[in-house]
């Protein structure tokens, strides 16, 4: 993102099924980055949309990252 504490969404184009988001986006807040998700609901006549915030390193992470040690399941000896 360009901007600080600021984000774009749009019409999720890959909803297959219910329970997935009808927006994604992405946002930038105090120069973290996140995946932002959100479901279109109506409560009392009104619609509005529930939004989720993941940071974007949780996503990308795929086990070998300086904050988790690298397991190995083998012994050394």
């Amino acid at each position: 993102m360009a901007y600080d504490n600021s984000g774009i969404i749009g019409k999720n184009k890959r909803k297959e099924l219910d329970k997935h988001p009808d927006i994604q986006g992405q946002a930038t807040v105090d120069g973290v980055e996140y995946w932002v998700s959100g479901w279109k609901k109506e409560k009392d006549g009104s619609s509005f949309y529930s939004l989720a915030f993941k940071p974007k390193e949780a996503k990308s992470q795929s086990g070998n990252s300086s904050s988790s040690p690298d397991l190995d399941d083998e012994i050394p000896f």
